[in-house]
């Protein structure tokens, strides 16, 4: 903590030294990594480090090869999350707002947009999936944060449930964003990892023929989706 609040301090010397002016600190999250953020159970993701809570259980998805997203399930509910690369100087959630309902209409279903406790959100309904018929109502929900930018899909009950919704929306506020210093174009996905210990749990798994992964005694089960 000494060191995230020393090094901010050192940016924002830096930022007026050069006559530069820095966007005032974040007192709730989503979090970055070199904020001061407050102490919580949650899984190291490499990307994302993601606050967990009795009855959760974790899915990462993947994109080829690659880890890009993660969904939380609770209950009726379900909270997909995502983080990307974004510019130095501008967020990016306005254009990308834009472009998710143009979309979502595209595909014959809803989108309007509303204040939501993160800032402009879209309320939606979609095309609903499977054997379901008619639509679904999903929120849309995005975070600008220092060079990265994370979105939050939230459905299911949660979508229309308040209190149902308050549960992920904690999640959502809870998350840490580790970006990294590396060089990346916007929109680039930030990649996430299966903890070491999920990892080896995996590899027991497969190795004795196992049905059920649960790699930790208390906390989420974690699996993955294609």
């Amino acid at each position: 903590m000494v060191r995230r609040r020393q090094r901010a301090e050192e940016e924002t010397a830096q930022a007026v030294v050069r006559g530069e002016s820095l966007a005032p600190a974040r007192t709730t999250g989503p979090w970055d990594a070199d904020d001061d953020y407050p102490q919580a159970e949650r899984v190291d993701l490499g990307g994302l480090r993601l606050p967990v809570g009795p009855g959760f259980e974790i899915q990462l998805s993947m994109a080829g090869d690659q880890v890009d997203g993660v969904i939380v399930l609770v209950e009726e509910s379900a909270l997909q999350v995502n983080a990307f690369a974004a510019p130095k100087r501008s967020g990016i959630w306005d254009e990308v707002r834009a472009e998710l309902a143009r979309e979502v209409v595209a595909a014959g279903g809803s989108a309007e947009d509303r204040d939501g406790p993160f800032g402009p959100e879209i309320a939606a309904e979609v095309p609903a999936q499977g054997q379901a018929q008619g639509r679904q109502p999903v929120r849309y929900v995005g975070v600008d944060g220092p060079r990265w930018f994370l979105r939050a899909v939230i459905s299911g009950r949660a979508a229309v449930d308040p209190e149902a919704a308050r549960i992920l929306e904690d999640v959502v506020r809870g998350i840490v964003v580790v970006r990294g210093d590396e060089p990346m174009p916007p929109r680039e996905a930030i990649q996430l990892r299966l903890p070491a210990e999920a990892r080896q749990a995996m590899e027991e798994q497969q190795g004795s023929g196992r049905e059920e992964f649960r790699p930790f005694e208390r906390g989420p089960e974690i699996s993955e989706i294609r």
